[in-house]
């Protein structure tokens, strides 16, 4: 198995987001595991990067927060995707096929000689 690749700049917040699609909410370390569990655990991702992007996105209205308790029982905060959320999801995942699409064509094309 490769190791683990870093995320690129840019990428979390759409990650976060599309973890948040289909669920009431989620907290912190779940959104953790889910990114590991479908990437087969070969995205970093560091809890130093996942929670200034958390508060990022909650200041731009994409995120609300509120508390509650974690399956272990401690005091948790529980992230919910909102409609701005889900409208910047839209938007981020197209602009990222469009990326995907246009780096396919240069290697594809290879070096011209």
């Amino acid at each position: 198995m490769p190791s683990p690749i870093e995320i690129l700049p840019g990428t979390l917040e759409l990650l976060v987001m599309k973890a948040l699609v289909g669920v009431d909410s989620m907290h912190g370390f779940d959104i953790l595991r889910w990114l590991r569990s479908a990437t087969d655990e070969e995205l970093v991702v560091e809890e130093g990067s996942l929670y200034p992007a958390l508060h990022r996105m909650q200041r731009r209205g994409w995120l609300v927060p509120e508390w509650g308790i974690s399956d272990r029982g401690r005091r948790a905060k529980y992230y919910t995707l909102t409609v701005p959320g889900h409208k910047e999801l839209a938007r981020q995942e197209q602009s990222w096929h469009r990326y995907v699409s246009i780096v396919g064509k240069v290697i594809a094309a290879g070096a011209a000689a």
